[in-house]
């Protein structure tokens, strides 16, 4: 590839990366207190409620909006839409938090964490478990993704003897990195088959491990263009309207396809009808279609793709719609039986917010310590490193970038502002 990447520079110790600091040291100290008195002392989880927000948000939904390194492999490598790979490293690094986060976080969900590992004893593994899929699926892609993400570390170490002898062998974790997701995404859906009745009828189907699948890829994308915006206004980098805008266009398509398949499937077995009885399910199942046909609406017209509003309000929608999905299959549409009752404890919400900002505070460090981010027009300069590592100031302001930032004020998107991260 002919790309150039560099660490985009720029201050680390800010005030933003200070308060994401204290919400990971409040999250330590409630995961420490788990660890001393017990699961009880920091969760409200029962024998109704074994999968609570920690399973729900850092797991079943975390590695949904983690798949854009799963998305944008399937577009380039699948696919051959190589304009697409410079923004595979990106990608590739919501991936390996997500991932490595989420499997950090069942450590602390499970009761006996001291036997873990027994996990991985062939001795002791159901072969006809769906969970043991699962977990090997999602441990060995988190390895993967590592693999995948290392040529960037090496580059910023300038390793390049380990460089070279690393991309021999590159395209077999690409190839395991595209199976992998395919199986442990569909699995989790599989998981609410198992559940049977406990499951509302407007979420529990057969088909269920394709909806999962075909929404985790659809959040894929959609991770791609909300954390590209984020970088271009926070970070002060240039736009990637027009990829962007070509990425944007497969996800109307997704969406089209999941809701065909989802509402169909509710009309052919009956189970639409739930959606005239009492209760929240309803209107939770009207939001999330509500959520996907606003994205459809406004991506499916060519214009409105090429502003950075819509892109910012559509992927986020998109997200929003995923994750409640998964919310509500897991734990709101779910009833164990008479009796049981949950609601997340403290402790359990300080928790994941703390593993989600430790993610952003990681996200920051990688992309200003190491070469993640494209080179910008103007920014190849003689003090440019290998593939683009930059070493460097950050250079005076060209006319591309005054055009470029000019353009961030058309559309209503933020122009950008001092970097806060």
């Amino acid at each position: 590839m002919s790309e150039r990447f560099r660490p985009i520079g720029g201050r680390l110790l800010t005030p933003h990366f200070y308060f994401l600091g204290l919400l990971v040291l409040i999250a330590a100290w409630f995961i420490a207190k788990r660890f001393i008195f017990g699961i009880g002392a920091v969760s409200n989880l029962s024998d109704g409620f074994p999968w609570g927000i920690w399973i729900t948000y850092d797991v079943v939904t975390g590695t949904a909006i983690a798949c854009g390194g799963y998305a944008m492999a399937l577009m380039v490598y699948v696919f051959n839409r190589g304009q697409f790979h410079p923004m595979i490293r990106a990608a590739l690094l919501t991936s390996v938090f997500g991932y490595t986060l989420a499997g950090a976080s069942i450590i602390v969900d499970v009761g006996r964490w001291w036997q873990l590992y027994n996990v991985f004893l062939p001795q002791y593994m159901n072969l006809n478990s769906v969970m043991l899929e699962v977990a090997l699926c999602v441990t060995l892609y988190t390895v993967v993704l590592w693999i995948e993400f290392s040529p960037t570390i090496l580059e910023a170490m300038q390793a390049k003897r380990w460089l070279r002898n690393l991309r021999h062998f590159l395209f077999l974790a690409i190839g395991l990195g595209i199976l992998l997701p395919t199986m442990h995404q569909s699995s989790l859906g599989s998981l609410l088959i198992i559940a049977g009745d406990k499951v509302h009828p407007l979420w529990q189907t057969n088909i269920i491990p394709l909806l999962f699948l075909l929404t985790a890829i659809t959040m894929g994308y959609a991770i791609v263009v909300f954390e590209s915006l984020y970088a271009s206004v926070n970070l002060r980098r240039p736009l990637e309207t027009p990829l962007l805008s070509k990425i944007s266009a497969v996800i109307p398509w997704l969406l089209i396809v999941y809701l065909v398949l989802r509402i169909g499937e509710s009309v052919i077995s009956g189970d639409i009808l739930f959606l005239f009885r009492g209760g929240s399910e309803p209107l939770l199942f009207m939001l999330e279609v509500a959520l996907f046909v606003y994205a459809i609406r406004h991506l499916r017209d060519e214009q409105q793709r090429v502003r950075p509003t819509v892109l910012f309000w559509t992927s986020l929608a998109v997200l929003l719609g995923g994750a409640l999905y998964r919310f509500d299959a897991f734990m709101i549409a779910f009833d164990p039986g008479p009796g049981w009752h949950y609601f997340p404890a403290v402790g359990e919400m300080m928790i994941t917010i703390g593993i989600v900002a430790f993610e952003i505070m990681a996200y920051l460090f990688f992309v200003k310590m190491t070469p993640v981010m494209m080179a910008a027009p103007g920014e190849d300069g003689p003090d440019a490193g290998p593939s683009g590592a930059w070493s460097g100031q950050r250079p005076a302001t060209t006319a591309p970038d005054r055009l470029s930032s000019q353009r961030r004020g058309k559309g209503g998107f933020p122009p950008p502002a001092a970097t806060s991260a």
